[in-house]
């Protein structure tokens, strides 16, 4: 699959189940976050704000901010008091006879005086102050990344000029953009932007244009997500996550037509733990990026210390451990790592069972990385644990489980591969991407 048809797809997925409100967001945005940005940015409206203070044409806007605020426009109103015995502005006489004839008659001390001033909040500034507002809020949380030395981030607003500190000197300083009040929760409204939109300065034009594209963004507009995709939000050449979260969303559409009921999603807590759960006569909950530790799931390879003869790689792997422990003071346990995706299946009350999907995802089409992805899953299926049980190979049962047990997706190949059903006899099932739409289904099934 490669990377148009992969943004084509998830931009559909996104739209399906993100956008609609059902997919958690914070589970999307840790996917496409790069590894960098701490935990602040897996809240996804500011990683979207990330993205979109990085687009060419905001920095160039940012760029030209200062020589544009020169020429912002105010309008001049005129505010009549009511003055007693003194006289404040303009006599306004018509007023004046009309106030004291109607209110204070015979009182000749009575003035109505007019008195003009510039008025800033008008709507086109308005739309203007917003920008600004979301622009520095944005660059104020990822200052720190935005002045550092990472590639995703240089030639934008680090650059020779320094934008960002040219930036906190418009906010902090101009007193064109002082004037302007701040925008309300609701503001700027459509009719706010059409007049920005159709105004002879190009600064409230463009204003207009990047807030409207932002608002796009963060209503799921299908050119806009697959534009935040194709980027990786900020990490244009990292695909592992885009193919890991493709995966992801082919697990929720096929569990969901296979069990005839929509998915419960859950909104993703410190430690990523469940995102969807399926009720029915068959429950299911799928986890992505974790050990599934709330189901007290683990996979931790320790040798079985009990037996009378320990094999060559145990007897390294036990005497590793007691050597690093002597050293460092401290108690080390030898983890197998962690697969790309869990399944979790817990079976009827009635048949007393439960079942287990191990996943492991590999974006390549390299042989040894292949090759590497099934010793992994092997791994991963050998050492599970629940409560510190082994679930496989307890009686006479492989270490593997039933044989469905271990799931490897790749990348499509071009060569000539085995089948799924060529593939039944082997602990670990491998499924290209392009065959996760049809396959997958009869690899659930088995388990189900």
């Amino acid at each position: 699959m490669n990377k148009d048809e992969l943004l084509d797809q998830l931009t559909e997925d996104i739209l399906a189940h993100v956008m609609r409100g059902s997919f958690p967001e914070r589970e999307l945005a840790q996917s496409i976050k790069p590894d960098q940005l701490d935990e602040r940015f897996e809240e996804y409206e500011l990683l979207l704000d990330l993205h979109f203070v990085l687009k060419s044409d905001v920095v160039s806007f940012v760029r030209d901010l200062s020589k544009h605020l020169r020429s912002i426009r105010t309008e001049t109103q005129t505010v009549s008091r009511t003055r007693r015995g003194a006289v404040d502005g303009r006599i306004n006489w018509g007023a004046t006879i009309k106030k004291r004839y109607t209110e204070h008659p015979r009182d000749r001390s009575i003035f109505v005086c007019d008195n003009r001033s510039i008025d800033y909040d008008i709507p086109e500034n308005i739309v203007l102050k917003r920008l600004i507002s979301v622009i520095h809020t944005t660059i104020r949380e990822a200052e720190e990344y935005l002045r550092g030395e990472y590639e995703w981030v240089r030639e934008t607003w680090k650059g020779n000029e320094n934008l960002i500190d040219e930036l906190q000197r418009i906010v902090e300083r101009n007193v064109h953009v002082r004037r302007i009040r701040d925008p309300d929760t609701y503001e700027p409204t459509e009719r706010m932007l059409t007049t920005a939109a159709n105004s002879r300065q190009e600064v409230y034009r463009e204003a207009a244009s990047l807030l409207k594209s932002r608002q796009r963004l963060f209503e799921g507009d299908a050119d806009e997500i697959r534009t935040l995709l194709e980027e990786t939000a900020i990490a244009p050449d990292d695909q592992d996550s885009l193919f890991e979260l493709f995966v992801l969303f082919r697990f929720v559409a096929t569990i969901e037509r296979l069990q005839e009921s929509k998915p419960k999603f859950k909104t993703i807590a410190t430690g990523r733990q469940e995102v969807a759960r399926f009720d029915g006569d068959t429950e299911i909950a799928l986890y992505h990026d974790n050990s599934a530790s709330d189901r007290n799931l683990s996979f931790v390879a320790v040798p079985d210390e009990e037996q009378e003869q320990l094999s060559r790689t145990d007897e390294v792997q036990l005497t590793a451990r007691d050597i690093a422990s002597d050293y460092f003071g401290r108690e080390f346990r030898n983890h197998t790592g962690r697969p790309d995706v869990i399944v979790l299946e817990i079976l009827s009350e009635s048949e007393d069972r439960h079942e287990y999907l191990i996943v492991e995802v590999k974006n390549s089409t390299n042989t040894d990385t292949i090759r590497r992805g099934i010793k992994e899953t092997l791994e991963y299926l050998a050492f599970l644990r629940v409560n510190e049980d082994y679930v496989f190979g307890r009686d006479e049962e492989s270490y593997f489980g039933s044989g469905w047990n271990g799931l490897l997706v790749i990348q499509d190949l071009d060569d000539d591969t085995a089948s799924l059903e060529e593939q039944s006899d082997n602990p670990v099932t491998i499924l290209q991407a392009a065959e996760l739409e049809e396959q997958l289904a009869a690899v659930l099934r088995e388990l189900l």
